[in-house]
């Protein structure tokens, strides 16, 4: 079954609304696929103020929430994968619910971000930092001092 948590926090976002209160969530930038202005992390967390007034538009269709707000005077993209939020509440009174943090598996990351395996290399003696590097469109990057 998939995940009844962004089934959870639209219904609290709509609710809190629908009583003109200001929802807030409390995301974790811990989990794959957040993207919020780091300098405003405390403590691995970040608390969003989501209200229609503070954001303009908003999606939290599919799988995050994605909206754009002003930090510091400069505008941001913001993206939050429904597994980040650890909270919704009401601004005014603390009406809301904490949920628990659900970070993806591995199966569910794109491929390009799956952990690498590491495998070991031996260094080769014969090699030298002498050599020219081969010539395959992309050459090894070296300095140059300059005098």
């Amino acid at each position: 079954m998939t995940s009844s948590k962004p089934y959870i926090v639209r219904a609290f976002y709509d609710w809190i609304s629908d009583n003109q209160l200001t929802p807030y969530i409390v995301v974790d930038v811990s989990v794959y696929g957040v993207l919020v202005p780091m300098s405003y992390v405390s403590d691995g967390q970040i608390t969003l103020n989501i209200s229609s007034s503070a954001i303009g538009a908003i999606s939290m269709a599919g799988e995050q929430i994605e909206f754009s707000a002003r930090f510091g005077g400069k505008l941001e993209n913001i993206v939050v994968p429904y597994g980040a939020v650890a909270a919704i509440y009401a601004k005014e009174n603390g009406a809301g619910t904490s949920l628990a943090i659900e970070h993806p598996d591995i199966e569910e990351l794109p491929e390009e971000t799956s952990p690498a395996t590491l495998s070991t290399v031996a260094s080769d003696p014969s090699d030298s930092t002498s050599e020219k590097p081969k010539s395959n469109g992309k050459g090894r990057a070296s300095l140059k001092v300059v005098k």
